[in-house]
């Protein structure tokens, strides 16, 4: 990340009393953002971004406010997109880290998972092959869900894979979310075309 969005301030209000009770914390978010980023389909903010908010309305305390955290989510959206079409690609996830210093993954893996839930069907033809579909389904299990098509039992995973996948994560899923950028580019975008900004 080069530092251009206010991550701090945007995660100061994420966790204010003017933010709906519901809303995503920063590093869902940023799954979200990065699910909405590298989907089969562009889907406009005006439908990704009430999801934040858990369908409230967030409150500011004035239009300048409003900016600067409306900004900060569509300049972090603009920097998940960018930062992997990038060459050498520039990504990395906000994960939390516990008391411990361990990294917490499992927020930033729900938020994924919600914007793929979003357009389940579309996201279907990752899980057709079983390469592409290891792109996804250590998203799914680390965030507890089942798969678009509803195929729990490749989630069934022994507690030691679970284990391991947990502690692997942190290097495992950005490259999830480069091969899934990767996979829908090259699917569904004409020759030459790199980048779907909003």
């Amino acid at each position: 990340m080069d530092g251009t969005v206010d991550l701090d301030a945007l995660e100061a209000y994420l966790s204010s009393d003017d933010a709906p009770e519901e809303c995503m914390d920063l590093s869902e978010l940023d799954g979200f953002l990065a699910g909405v980023a590298v989907g089969p389909e562009t889907i406009p903010p005006s439908e990704w971004l009430p999801a934040i908010w858990d369908n409230e309305e967030p409150v500011f305390a004035s239009d300048e406010q409003a900016q600067t955290i409306l900004g900060a989510i569509l300049g972090r959206f603009n920097e998940i997109s960018d930062g992997l079409d990038a060459e050498p690609v520039d990504y990395a996830p906000v994960f939390w880290q516990d008391f411990t210093g361990a990294t917490i993954v499992e927020d930033w893996a729900i938020g994924f998972m919600q914007a793929v839930s979003m357009r389940q069907i579309a996201w279907e033809p990752v899980l057709s092959d079983d390469d592409t579909a290891m792109l996804l389904i250590p998203i799914a299990a680390i965030a507890g869900l089942a798969m678009p098509d509803g195929t729990e039992d490749d989630l069934s995973l022994p507690d030691e894979v679970m284990d391991k996948l947990v502690d692997e994560a942190p290097d495992v899923l950005p490259s999830c979310v480069l091969g899934l950028r990767i996979f829908w580019r090259d699917r569904l975008l004409p020759p030459g075309s790199h980048s779907r900004r909003h």
